[in-house]
């Protein structure tokens, strides 16, 4: 008898790679001496997120056959990730991703995800399609709609979900993954019409809407099909509108900020959370808020992701 697939709290689809982050703040990459080796990638960060926060997630990605593959197999265990769903391409080397540290808000990224990304060679064929439309939460990326086969691999998840659940579009516009801004809408458009939350901050939303204030943004997201529009607002905050009208803009939790990247996957993590728990929105959006903050507030993102404890206390401490 096949093996019997477990219900997931969270499946996430989308990039997965390493992140080489400098020991050394405020240097430019080329003095640089020493890196720290990190699990990273939005979907597989997402989903480490919602795992340190004691939710049941897998990741559906690829890797290459190489021994950075193999690192992040043993790194999505040892962070309770359930690596099933991740497989290797021999064509094309696991992607790796430089960065540079200028805080409180300077954090240039280098992607090396060429001549090809093995986590854009996700096919359809292959897809656990029943599994994907049983998860809790089904939580897809801007990235994974940039190339073929991935984006129509992203489409056939969407569709066979059917909006079963919740279904996440996490905007993650990522300009040198597109040859234009134009060409990604015609597929951000099409995704939003399956999804039921979309996520993303001032400049994902233009992508997707062709507005850019705020309200306006959320409103588009809501036109487009989405049940929820969560529009990261950077220092602002963030802004959530439900289609049922109900409406909450949070402030961001002050920290001090160590390296910014990552801080809007563990947004996203703890609202998958908050979501799962059945919150209200705007204690939903503090949490993630919190968690974003904390992660800002440490060196790497996967390993940064915090549990509920740490957001807790930092709660606590924001209101005090």
């Amino acid at each position: 008898m096949p093996e019997s697939v477990p219900s997931f709290d969270l499946i996430t689809m989308g990039r997965i790679g390493v992140d080489l982050y400098p020991l050394q703040s405020g240097v430019p990459l080329e003095q640089v001496e020493s890196f720290g080796k990190f699990l990273g990638g939005s979907a597989a960060n997402v989903a480490v997120a919602a795992a340190r926060l004691g939710r049941r997630s897998a990741v559906v990605t690829r890797t290459g056959a190489d021994p950075f593959g193999t690192y992040l197999h043993r790194a999505l265990r040892e962070f309770g990730v359930d690596d099933r769903w991740v497989t290797p391409v021999d064509a094309h080397p696991t992607p790796i991703t430089f960065c540079e540290i200028f805080p409180p808000d300077d954090f240039p990224l280098y992607f090396y995800r060429r001549p090809k990304a093995p986590d854009l060679e996700i096919r359809a064929d292959e897809l656990d399609l029943a599994a994907i439309r049983s998860a809790r939460i089904f939580w897809m990326t801007g990235t994974g709609l940039s190339e073929e086969p991935s984006r129509s691999a992203t489409l056939a998840a969407l569709e066979a979900r059917a909006k079963a659940g919740i279904t996440v579009f996490d905007l993650d516009w990522r300009p040198m993954f597109w040859s234009a801004p134009e060409a990604a809408r015609p597929h951000y458009t099409e995704a939003l019409r399956h999804a039921t939350v979309a996520v993303g901050n001032l400049a994902e939303c233009e992508i997707a809407t062709g507005v850019r204030e705020p309200a306006a943004c959320a409103e588009a997201l809501l036109a487009a099909g989405v049940e929820l529009a969560v529009v990261k607002q950077g220092p602002k905050g963030v802004l959530a509108v439900h289609r049922d009208g109900t409406r909450a803009e949070v402030p961001p939790v002050p920290v001090e900020v160590v390296n910014g990247l990552g801080a809007g996957d563990a947004f996203g993590g703890a609202l998958c959370h908050g979501l799962l728990a059945g919150w209200g929105l705007a204690a939903t959006m503090r949490y993630a808020n919190a968690a974003g903050a904390l992660v800002a507030s440490r060196l790497a993102c996967s390993s940064a992701m915090p549990t509920p404890a740490e957001v807790e206390d930092l709660l606590a401490r924001a209101v005090a």
